[in-house]
């Protein structure tokens, strides 16, 4: 199922947060968003996932109108994982992953008996579930982050949008919800994440999406977009691709 996103402006005043963005982000694989701070990541993201509406543009998946959709029905289909959610309330882990259920709930009550078996496998695959019955404010920004991880993988949802996911993630985490990512797109869900490490990003996705100054300036297949010209342009840095030793996969060396 095709993410595809057309004229998408968001403004602030006189300011062009995002300036008549398109591309798309293609079935079954993981698209990294990409650009220098300021870019427009994080708004475009939010557009996409319907929290913020846009001054123009359009914003389709599977062709369905995701801005014209109602808010329960988007819920079903697409979960948004943000960079920062704080909150003090002294819910447990479990807790916040249940509420990735609320869409697929009943309206009028009644509890669903395989939601239990959802949040925890959720809770399994984002390597939250030693943190299911801690309060979220005593969970470090690490733990945090897969416990949020968890309750969008329990929406179950057929679009997973991640705003800088790696934040507060040591090395190690950071691998681990890479290769969540690589395996949720292989079983057909569609990925956009926003990233801020390009040789992780150049590693791990599929496709780029390139922003600069609020406006998409390359999308395409990852080797095929990031080239030395565009990095050195886009981000002022010397680029060259190379072979990892340790995977032998193809390596984005920044210098």
């Amino acid at each position: 199922m095709t993410l595809s996103a057309a004229d998408v402006t968001v403004r602030i005043d006189d300011n062009a947060l995002v300036d008549a963005a398109a591309f798309e982000a293609p079935a079954g694989a993981v698209t990294a968003l990409l650009g220098p701070n300021g870019a427009g990541k994080s708004t475009l993201l939010r557009v996409v996932a319907g929290v913020l509406r846009p001054a123009s543009g359009t914003v389709h998946f599977d062709g369905a109108d995701l801005l014209a959709m109602r808010r329960r029905d988007r819920a079903r289909r697409v979960a948004l994982v943000e960079q920062e959610a704080t909150t003090e309330l002294p819910l447990t882990g479990r807790a916040v992953v249940e509420l990735g259920r609320t869409p697929h709930e009943a309206l009028l009550g009644g509890h669903d008996p395989s939601s239990d078996e959802i949040v925890t496998q959720a809770l399994t695959d984002a390597g939250a579930l030693p943190f299911a019955d801690r309060e979220l404010p005593s969970l470090s920004g690490g733990e945090r982050q897969r416990v949020l991880l968890a309750r969008a993988l329990a929406q179950q949802p057929q679009l997973l949008l991640l705003d800088e996911p790696m934040n507060h993630l040591d090395i190690a985490a950071q691998l681990d919800v890479l290769g969540l990512l690589a395996r949720l797109a292989s079983d057909g869900v569609t990925v956009l994440t926003a990233m801020h490490d390009l040789a992780l990003a150049a590693s791990h996705a599929d496709y780029v999406v390139v922003l600069a100054g609020g406006r998409v300036i390359a999308s395409g297949s990852t080797a095929a977009t990031l080239t030395p010209d565009l990095v050195h342009d886009v981000y002022g840095v010397r680029a060259a691709w190379t072979t990892n030793p340790l995977t032998e996969k193809p390596l984005l060396a920044i210098g």
